[in-house]
């Protein structure tokens, strides 16, 4: 049994892949965790969600083709 890791998503990306990747890794559609975390960072006054986001886009690996 292959070991799922999180990646950049090659595949649903639109900015970085990082919401791709993390539905990837989850198995949720990436709509979803788009607008979760758009609803997240929005009660937070969006400086947090902006923040976490660099901070995965730099850390997460791209997914390889």
């Amino acid at each position: 049994m292959a070991s799922k890791k999180l990646m950049r998503s090659r595949e649903h990306n639109i900015v970085a892949g990082v919401m791709g990747g993390i539905a990837e890794y989850l198995g949720w559609s990436p709509l979803k965790i788009r607008l979760l975390f758009v609803i997240i960072s929005s009660i937070s006054a969006a400086v947090p969600g902006i923040l976490i986001y660099l901070v995965l886009w730099f850390l997460m690996p791209m997914a390889e083709e």
